[in-house]
């Protein structure tokens, strides 16, 4: 029983160098999302903080259509981190369950 409680705890250990390993490699992750076919694009880190806004002066002179693609091109890009974040995630956990409702990252 002690082998087995022993052999859990190197588990979680190893498990948390991962997650916090996956976390540090999501910090420097950027993606970008795009909307209008490209005619605005907003890159955001891994941490969900916007690097850069690209738009086409074209889409200036729309106001109403700006707003809608600005917001398009930002949950383009945030869907793209959280799929990674989860990808990244589900790879530091190496198979080992995660208890229901928690969301990683933490």
């Amino acid at each position: 029983m002690r082998g087995n409680i022993a052999q859990m705890m190197q588990q979680a250990q190893k498990m948390q160098e991962n997650l916090q390993k996956a976390q540090e490699d999501l910090a420097k992750l950027e993606v970008t999302g795009n909307a209008g076919a490209g005619m605005v694009s907003i890159t955001i880190t891994g941490r969900m903080e916007c690097r850069k806004v690209r738009i086409d002066p074209s889409v200036i002179s729309d106001p109403e259509m700006a707003e809608d693609l600005i917001a398009a091109a930002f949950n383009d890009a945030v869907n793209k981190v959280n799929a990674e974040s989860q990808q990244r995630m589900s790879a530091a956990t190496a198979g080992m369950p995660i208890p229901p409702g928690m969301k990683l990252p933490f």
